[in-house]
C-alpha cells in the first residue's frame, strides 16, 4: 500500500472552495464569513423541516420528522442514531437517492427538489458516496472501477487517466492500480471505494457506515484517510454510523436522531461530554465506563466511621482535571479510584472516581466545585479500599 501524496500533488483535483488559502506548504481551510446574500459555502448542505413517509400494504412509516440542522462546509459532520431512527433516510435525501415528503434540502443554497434530469446528474456529480460493502465490480480492476463514474459522465479517455492516478495516489492504491477486487483487503476495497467517490471532484462526500465492515485496525487507517481528505481538500464529509468511537474520533459536528426526529446537536466535545437526551446517552453507554465490580461490592450508601467519600467528577470540557490542586482543596489525602479523561476536539471529556478520607470535611463538594467539573457523591468506602 503506498503513502498518499502530499497536499501540492494533488491540490488540481477539484477547484478551491470559498475561503481556501494557498501557500508554499500546501492548501489549507481558512474559515471565511460570506457577505450577506452572498451564495453559501461550496459543501454546505441544509435541511428545511425534512420529513419522510414510507407508504406500503402494512401502513405508514415516518422515517424523518420536521429535520432541521445545517451542515457547514469543511464540516465532518455526523449522524447517529438507534436502528430506525433515521439516519440513512436523511443521508440519502442530500443527493436524492430519497425524495423528501415535504420539507427542503438545499446544496450550497439552492434547493435541490426542482431539479431536472440534467441537473440532478450534475448534482450527484459534486456528491461522492461511500458505502459499507464498497459495491465494487469483481470483473473490473481497481483501475477500472475508479474509473466508472468518469466514464458514464462521458469524460474524455485523455483525461481519465490522470485523474484516476491523482486519487489513487492519494488513497495510497496506486501499486494496486491493474488489481481485480478479489485479491484486495477490506481496507483496500474501501479505499478504491473513496477513490471512486473523488474522482468526479466532489464538494460532498457523504459516508454511509464506511467502516462497519473492517476491523479495528483497518477502521482507524480509513479515518485517517477521511480526515486526510477533509484537511487537504476541504471536501465536506457526512457520515452515519452505529460507532460512536467514529463519531468522537473523526467528527467536528454531531447530529443525534430518535424516531426520525433530532433530538440533540452540537459540537462533539459538548454533545459526548454532556449528553442531555436519553437517546444519546444510551448510545454512548458503551464508552462509559462502569464502576468496578470489586468497588461497586465494597461501597456503601452510609457512612461509617473512618469511611472515605467516594466522588465522581465529571468533566465536560470545562476544563482538565488538576490533581494537585484537587489534593489541596479537599485537605485531607486522595485516592484515585479509577480514571477516563480524553481530549475532543481540544477539550477534556469524561470522568474519575475519587476517595476522599474522612477528616475532608462537610463542605468537600463545593471546595472541589469551584476547580470545574460536576460532582456527586456516591457513597462511602473503608479507608484501606
Amino acid at each position: 500500500m503506498g503513502k498518499p501524496v502530499s497536499g501540492l500533488a494533488f491540490q488540481g483535483l477539484r477547484a478551491p472552495l470559498s475561503g481556501m488559502v494557498q501557500g508554499t506548504s500546501g492548501a489549507r481551510v481558512v474559515p471565511v464569513a460570506p457577505a450577506a446574500g452572498a451564495r453559501a459555502a461550496a459543501g454546505t448542505v441544509r435541511f428545511e423541516a425534512v420529513s419522510k413517509t414510507y407508504r406500503s400494504a402494512a401502513g405508514e412509516v415516518r422515517a424523518l420528522d420536521r429535520v432541521d440542522l445545517e451542515v457547514p462546509a469543511g464540516a465532518i459532520f455526523g449522524i447517529i442514531g438507534r436502528s430506525g431512527a433515521g439516519k440513512s433516510s436523511l443521508l440519502r435525501t442530500i443527493n436524492r437517492l430519497e425524495e423528501p415528503t415535504s420539507g427542503r434540502v438545499l446544496i450550497d443554497g439552492e434547493p435541490i427538489a426542482a431539479l431536472d434530469e440534467n441537473g440532478l446528474v450534475s448534482l450527484r456529480r459534486r456528491i461522492g458516496m461511500v458505502f459499507q460493502h464498497f459495491n465494487l465490480l469483481s470483473a473490473k480492476t481497481v483501475r477500472g472501477n475508479v474509473a466508472l463514474p468518469l466514464t458514464v459522465a462521458g469524460v474524455p479517455r485523455s483525461e481519465i487517466g490522470p485523474r484516476v492516478d491523482e486519487v489513487l495516489r492519494l488513497v495510497g492504491l496506486e501499486a494496486k492500480a491493474e488489481t481485480y477486487p478479489s485479491r484486495l483487503s477490506g481496507g483496500q476495497k474501501q479505499r478504491v471505494g473513496i477513490a471512486r467517490a473523488l474522482v468526479s471532484r466532489p464538494e460532498i462526500l457523504l459516508c454511509d457506515e464506511a467502516t462497519s465492515a473492517l476491523d479495528p485496525e483497518t477502521s482507524l487507517s480509513i479515518l485517517n484517510l477521511l480526515r486526510d481528505i477533509n484537511r487537504r481538500l476541504g471536501i465536506t464529509i457526512v457520515l452515519i454510523t452505529h460507532e460512536m468511537s467514529v463519531i468522537r474520533d473523526i467528527c467536528s459536528d454531531v447530529v443525534v436522531l430518535e424516531g426520525g426526529r433530532v433530538t440533540e446537536m452540537g459540537p462533539v466535545w459538548r454533545v459526548f461530554g454532556s449528553p442531555e437526551h436519553p437517546a444519546t446517552q444510551a448510545l454512548l453507554e458503551p464508552l462509559t465506563r462502569g464502576l468496578p465490580d470489586d468497588l461497586a461490592a465494597a461501597l456503601h450508601a452510609q457512612p461509617a466511621p473512618g469511611a472515605a467519600t467516594v466522588l465522581q467528577i465529571t468533566y465536560s470540557g470545562q476544563g482538565a482535571p488538576d490533581l494537585s490542586a484537587l489534593a489541596a482543596a479537599a485537605g485531607a489525602p486522595v485516592r484515585l479510584l479509577q480514571a477516563g479523561i480524553e481530549r475532543i476536539q481540544g477539550h477534556a471529556v469524561g470522568r474519575m472516581l475519587i476517595a476522599v478520607a474522612a477528616e475532608a470535611g462537610p463542605d468537600l463538594e463545593v471546595r472541589l466545585r469551584a476547580l470545574g467539573g460536576s460532582i456527586e457523591r456516591i457513597g462511602y468506602v473503608p479507608s484501606d479500599d
